[in-house]
């Protein structure tokens, strides 16, 4: 029987929006499981139920009747995914999608951010671990690499709109493979519609690749001016994130490591489109997007 019935941990959240919005455009019945303090509202024809994200016996109850369960919520957030994962197992859940976007932690070849991705990495194992003991339930694993709109919200590719500023890590020219959180949902949609040929593996998919020079150059275009440059040496971020590690500061090492892995000149880890399985999956070729249209829709957030 095809998956109908989808849970959604974190609706609310960054990715859990357009993950409820790209489901339910795609024809599924949604329920947003949701925790028992939350006020936020979801769209007309969605189920809310409240759980203790800590119970797998609040959870089981709240997973009743779905045949899928989508943790959108990050690990930071959420803590320990396996009572999410226990109690869609103990539910009857037939796939779990746990909260893995973004990079796929296996093939981060960085000994210091791998280890601040070590939750990533536990709860891969735990999922494989549970679902070989109760093959009923399956799993997914979904890397869309990092958030195109939500980074340039965040400062993550160096673009200061206000100051007309842009920090340039190395060159500039280093290309990064990055998704679109509406293209993220329609992954997560493609994955759903495929359950046999997606069940327990890791997929890797993105929207496009691009370089802050490419970003920079389509902002200057739009907005009719020159950005000011600041260099930044991804060696520094390299040396302050670690600097961070060495005083348990986890938090403040993370970005700096991040931005150094993603955009330092000549790494050897960029993302080539034969990385990308977006094509098995029904989903539009790696760089078939237009990535002048993605900066000009994300202007338009950022004047409105």
């Amino acid at each position: 029987m095809a998956i109908k019935n989808v849970a959604v941990v974190g609706a609310s959240g960054n990715v859990g929006k357009p993950v409820t919005k790209g489901l339910i455009a795609a024809g599924f019945k949604v329920t947003a499981v949701a925790r028992e303090n939350s006020t936020s509202t979801q769209p007309e024809g969605v189920e809310v139920r409240k759980a203790d994200f800590s119970s797998v016996e609040s959870l089981t109850k709240a997973l009743e009747g779905q045949d899928a369960v989508i943790i959108t919520v990050a690990s930071a957030a959420v803590g320990d995914q396996n009572p999410i994962i226990d109690a869609a197992i103990k539910a009857g859940v037939k796939r779990i999608i746990p909260s893995e976007f973004g990079h796929n932690p296996s093939k981060i070849k960085h000994q210091a951010l791998n280890g601040l991705l070590v939750g990533k990495h536990k709860t891969i194992e735990y999922v494989i671990e549970q679902t070989k003991k109760n093959p009923a339930t399956s799993w997914t694993g979904i890397a869309t690499e990092p958030f195109f709109d939500w980074g340039l919200d965040a400062g993550l590719f160096g673009i200061d709109l206000q100051n007309k500023t842009i920090k340039i890590f190395d060159s500039g020219n280093q290309t990064v493979a990055t998704s679109r959180l509406a293209f993220v949902a329609d992954a997560v949609v493609a994955v759903l519609q495929r359950e046999e040929e997606t069940a327990n593996k890791y997929i890797s998919v993105a929207e496009f690749i691009v370089s802050q020079n490419q970003i920079k150059k389509i902002l200057e275009e739009e907005l009719g001016h020159e950005f000011q440059v600041i260099p930044v040496k991804t060696a520094d971020l390299e040396a302050a994130g670690k600097s961070a590690l060495e005083q348990h500061n986890y938090g403040a090492a993370f970005v700096p490591l991040l931005l150094a892995y993603n955009f330092g000149d000549n790494q050897g880890h960029g993302y080539t489109e034969k990385d990308a399985e977006n094509v098995s999956l029904g989903l539009r070729e790696i760089n078939g997007a237009d990535v002048k249209q993605a900066v000009r829709d994300w202007l338009k957030t950022r004047t409105a």
